[in-house]
């Protein structure tokens, strides 16, 4: 969870229990009820998950009812836990990427989150097959239009406040709001009764991460019950719902999905980030129309005034280097001014350097620069490029390569404004049981490794990048 997220919350007295014990299955239990899991989700037909911080705490977020919980320390007077890395920069775990590869082959139909850290989203997991209740810290929303902005970096509040930025449709331009609860917010309706709806057809609900105490959510498993559905719950503290559990597993999440993955015969799928950003390149004539004034400016994709968390700093220089001065920008705006010889053409390199968190240090861009050329404007498939990205990523197994998606040029005054995709982060799971006891379910069983649907109901959100 956010440490920030967690300070912006409005102070309130009691949050629950805190500061639970954990327990820990044998080796010989946990490796028994693993089985039993697999052998529910393999039977299942209409899986749904619910998960709680504690599928995330592997991913360098801190839980709230822990040991060293954020809600247990603030209790106890001590100094909150420090996170391993930007909260913008967390990867999805092996259990959030274990879901997208069960969510891929139809088997799991829905996910319910108490998480605002987006990772969900992040990981893979459809818009439609998400209920986040609590909110999301990188998501914005058009009151009016509807319009949902995923974005790159933490908004500023919390509690449904307006942010800064406004809906990019010409015929809305409403204000937009942040979509995290404060402690006093209800639960947003679309979203509950999407979970409500889901719960009650479910047949498996899988709880993850969850202590469970959190109302109206932690209710929601119980709705499958009605239906003859059952309740699984892996948890490393007990719960006020293990008695309506027809399984209770005390272990790590990502211990019993990798094992769970593994008796299934199916591979979890890695994890990679791309991120976007936009140069912007203005040019104008000089009074006596013998020099071109020119400037560049890298900026994010979700605005010129917002912020590019995930570059340090740019290193600027030119292929006519004894010419031109390099340059290195440090603080955002990332921005350059200068001024060449009309006839002059020349390739401008930008060597991004990236900030904690990113897989690689640093990617170099090239941007061609001739005035008197007319260059005209594109727009690529986004996600077949981003595709190809992918795949190129997974084969090299290292990030940094990158590709322009998508080009707009004005003619007076020249401008050209092109956005780039990078790849910033790879990640693979390999995992491999200490235990060689496990036995994988047969690949034939009920086909579905091969043979189950996608199937996704209902009107799809418009959610924009």
């Amino acid at each position: 969870m956010s440490l920030g997220y967690a300070e912006k919350l409005s102070f309130i007295e009691d949050v629950g229990q805190v500061g639970m014990t954990e327990f820990f299955d044998s080796a010989h239990v946990l490796q028994d009820k693993i089985e039993q899991l697999a052998k529910l989700i393999e039977k299942s037909r209409h899986l749904v998950v619910f998960t709680g911080a504690g599928i995330s705490t592997s991913c360098g977020i801190p839980d709230f009812r822990g040991p060293k919980g954020i809600w247990t320390l603030q209790r106890e007077g001590q100094p909150l836990p420090e996170a391993s890395l930007p909260f913008h920069r967390a990867m999805p775990s092996m259990t959030h990427m274990a879901l997208v590869g069960l969510e891929k082959a139809g088997i799991l139909k829905f996910v319910i989150s108490q998480n605002v850290d987006g990772l969900h989203l992040r990981s893979g997991i459809p818009r439609e097959k998400l209920a986040e209740l609590h909110g999301n810290s990188f998501m914005e929303t058009c009151p009016s239009c509807g319009a949902e902005y995923y974005r790159d970096f933490e908004l500023e509040t919390i509690g449904l406040k307006e942010t800064s930025r406004r809906c990019s449709d010409e015929k809305c331009g409403a204000k937009l709001r942040d979509t995290v609860l404060d402690w006093e917010d209800a639960l947003p309706p679309k979203e509950m009764n999407l979970a409500e709806k889901h719960c009650r057809m479910g047949d498996l609900v899988l709880c993850l991460g969850t202590s469970l105490q959190i109302t109206p959510a932690c209710n929601l498993p119980l709705k499958s019950l009605r239906g003859g559905g059952k309740i699984v719950i892996v948890n490393l503290q007990k719960t006020p719902k293990d008695k309506k559990a027809s399984l209770v597993i005390h272990g790590f999440v990502d211990t019993v999905i990798a094992g769970v993955m593994e008796l299934l015969n199916m591979k979890i799928p890695p994890y990679i980030r791309i991120d976007l950003f936009q140069t912007i390149l203005s040019q104008s004539l000089s009074s006596d129309k013998k020099f071109v004034n020119w400037t560049i400016r890298i900026a994010s994709v979700h605005g010129l005034s917002a912020p590019l968390p995930f570059i340090k700093s740019i290193e600027v220089s030119f292929s006519n280097n004894q010419n031109y001065k390099e340059a290195t920008l440090d603080t955002q705006p990332f921005l350059l001014k200068r001024r060449t010889v009309l006839t002059e053409t020349f390739e401008i390199f930008l060597n991004l350097k990236f900030s904690d968190g990113c897989g690689c240090l640093n990617t170099r861009i090239e941007i061609p620069f001739n005035f008197q050329d007319s260059i005209e404007g594109f727009k690529l498939d986004k996600n077949a490029t981003l595709e190809k990205m992918r795949d190129a990523a997974i084969e090299d197994s290292k990030c940094g390569q990158n590709a322009v998606v998508e080009r707009k040029t004005v003619l007076v005054p020249k401008s050209e404004m092109t956005v780039h995709a990078i790849v910033t982060n790879v990640k693979t799971f390999d995992y491999q049981l200490s235990n060689g006891d496990m036995k994988p379910i047969k690949e034939g069983l009920n086909g579905l490794k091969t043979t189950r649907k996608q199937r996704s109901k209902g009107r799809k959100r418009k959610t924009r990048l």
